[in-house]
């Protein structure tokens, strides 16, 4: 750039297009290096992955239609050139004639590994300017910006970084003084003998979540490069496949194929079945076997269950134990299981009986009661307590070869799962209630539908970690009459598998008590109800009715069931509502908790009296409801506070 008139020389140039520029310098660099690679010879490797990404359409890919056909085309030229020249350091370390050390290169890979996530066209700058690496979730899709990595800084993200998180994992296995041993091998079809090993232990694959295979080719290009002809490195079932093994990939993807069959759901529940198998034969007897799940998805789960029962295996025990970060994308906003459900499992004897279905429903709800009990004691709850109690439940079942009814008839995993759920859901509602000593579903009744759909998604929702700016206060300038933006959300399959069983249709509610959109439900924010429990007009308006003639108001406006069918608390067209909802006309037990939240929040005083005290009168629904909804809802929100605000306000 020639300098302005007067300016002064300062020792450097500024880079242009057409000047100097790095990132012209870096293209043509490259361009000569893979020139030289293709006048060489031809079983070279290039210095560069040249090797194919997965076709448009691969689970988690998304960078194909943007030009991004090559693995290489994932990182910039200078990100390329600076990779090689990293590998090339990292030999030179290895066979360096001074002090060899070829025991370094396979950890300084590890390192390399590390970097490359950073190093890459796919890695996002976050607000506090560290960066933030690729796979924050298992997938790859286009990013337009990335930050610039350099090799040495301190920080995590840099190589220098890398190579303190290597050292100090080596520290720690170093304690253990014990070599393992890794092999390439096919879970379906395993080469270890049988009843040889003490323990088996997997956490294994789950349909179309994850696209392991395809994503371990990031790492793979770049190692295979640092180790030339690494048998661990190849596919050991097609040599002519460059990357890792794809056929044999325990996965659903109908994008391929194996043995000419599409990789459908069939296709993965086959495969899964008989990985459990195998575990099952090279276990000695005496030995465990443990197995990792974290998906959400009940569906998920019975196909899991089911491969291991017929893989020969006795569910003893589940635990929940915290293995997922809170930072990871995926959980952000969202309520993904907090923790991963460690199922313990042994050998089904090979001589088990045939087990009789009116004693597994006998003792089923003993066990469940007993198990979560235990779980509460030592603090875990929600949807982890849930998944939780799944091992106890499963022991009941699977400790025997099959279930059958009275008639001879044989129950599935599918009848028996439904069974689990409900008992479940109603050992919950009897401890949410506060009936924690009554028996199993005695309660299931006691309360309408939309109070233990609301009892129920709290009670699950619990131990999840509240997104910032959830709806749960008031925006900075909001009134009554401006519901939250955001409420309460959980995945649609967790409140679905709770909802079933306790006679909960969510259709029925949705729009009124909860939301339902690409697989979440939300719990909608008492705020947003007030238009439909009080129609058109204002919250004063209902309070001044009670106020100015309590008995009648109470009849005619706020319980329209005792005054004959009309629409619960005045809703009708004016309202723009249909009189002739599905939804029951008279006011329910969590209409009228409701209505008094509003009271309280609009501060209508004496409307709230006067309905606590019609309330007291009526029976011990509303004030059980109220206490068990405030210590269920999270702590320093607008329903928590209200709530309590509510119950210092009822007579004593």
């Amino acid at each position: 750039m020639t300098r302005k008139p007067g300016q002064k020389d300062r020792g450097y140039r500024i880079a242009t297009a057409g000047d100097y520029s790095p990132v012209r310098i870096a293209q043509e660099r490259l361009a000569r290096q893979i020139g030289a690679w293709e006048r060489a010879d031809e079983q070279a490797l290039c210095p560069v992955p040249i090797e194919p990404l997965p076709p448009i359409g691969t689970l988690g890919f998304r960078v194909q239609r943007y030009g991004m056909l090559q693995w290489r085309n994932i990182f910039s030229a200078r990100q390329q050139i600076a990779l090689v020249a990293l590998l090339n350091a990292i030999r030179r370390v290895g066979s360096s004639q001074e002090s060899p050390n070829p025991a370094l290169i396979p950890l300084l890979g590890c390192a390399f590994s590390i970097f490359a996530r950073t190093a890459n066209g796919n890695a996002r700058l976050r607000p506090n300017a560290s960066i933030a690496p690729a796979f924050g979730m298992q997938t790859l899709p286009i990013t337009w910006t990335f930050p610039e990595t350099v090799l040495a800084g301190g920080r995590a993200e840099n190589f220098d970084g890398a190579i303190r998180i290597v050292a100090r994992v080596v520290d720690q296995l170093h304690a253990i003084g014990r070599k393992g041993h890794v092999q390439v091998a096919d879970a379906a079809s395993h080469p270890l003998p049988d009843k040889t090993a003490d323990v088996w232990f997997t956490d294994p694959p789950y349909y179309d979540a994850i696209p392991y295979s395809d994503l371990s080719d990031f790492f793979l290009v770049w190692l295979k490069r640092l180790f030339p002809g690494h048998p661990q490195l190849k596919d050991p079932f097609d040599l002519t496949n460059p990357l890792s093994p794809k056929e044999r990939e325990a996965v659903q993807d109908e994008t391929k194929t194996s043995e000419g069959r599409v990789k459908d759901r069939q296709f993965f529940e086959h495969v899964i079945g008989k990985a459990f198998e195998q575990g099952r034969r090279m276990l000695r007897n005496d030995g465990i076997g443990s197995v990792v799940f974290a998906h959400k998805t009940t569906d998920g789960w019975e196909a899991l269950l089911s491969g291991m029962i017929r893989g020969g295996w006795t569910v003893t025990g589940s635990w929940p134990v915290a293995t997922e970060s809170a930072a990871r994308l995926r959980a952000r906003d969202s309520a993904a299981l907090a923790t991963s459900v460690h199922l313990i499992c042994r050998p089904r004897p090979v001589d088990a009986g045939v087990g009789d279905w009116a004693e597994v429903l006998t003792e089923l709800p003993r066990r469940v009661s007993k198990w979560m009990a235990r779980l509460e004691d030592e603090r875990v709850r929600g949807a982890d307590l849930v998944f939780a109690c799944i091992g106890p439940a499963l022991e009941i079942y699977s400790r025997y070869a099959s279930v059958e009814t009275a008639e001879g008839e044989t129950v599935g995993l599918a009848t028996y799962l439904k069974k689990v759920w409900e008992i479940v859901g109603k050992s919950a509602l009897n401890q949410v209630l506060g009936t924690g000593d009554a028996p199993v579903g005695e309660v299931t009744g006691a309360l309408e539908e939309d109070a233990r759909l609301t009892a129920l998604f709290l009670w699950t929702r619990q131990t999840t970690d509240l997104p910032k700016d959830s709806g749960q206060s008031p925006k900075r300038g909001s009134n009554e009459n401006e519901g939250p933006a955001a409420g309460l959300t959980l995945p649609f399959d967790v409140v679905r598998r709770f909802a079933q069983p306790m006679g909960i249709d969510l259709e029925r509610w949705k729009g009124h008590i909860v939301e339902m959109s690409k697989g979440v439900v939300r719990l909608l924010p008492v705020a947003e109800r007030r238009k439909e429990l009080f129609g058109s007009a204002e919250t004063g308006v209902a309070a001044y009715v009670m106020e100015a003639d309590p008995v009648a108001g109470l009849q005619k406006s706020l319980f329209p069931e005792e005054a004959g069918p009309q629409p619960r608390w005045g809703r009708g067209r004016s309202a723009g509502f249909d009189t002739h909802s599905e939804l029951p006309t008279g006011a329910t037990v969590l209409d009228r908790v409701h209505a008094a939240m509003l009271f309280q929040l609009g501060g209508h005083a004496t409307a709230l009296r006067t309905l606590i005290k019609a309330e007291q009168e009526r029976g011990p629904d509303f004030m059980r409801l109220a206490n068990a909804l405030s210590a269920l809802y999270p702590r320093g929100g607008q329903e928590k506070r209200l709530l309590d605000a509510m119950l210092l306000a009822a007579p004593k």
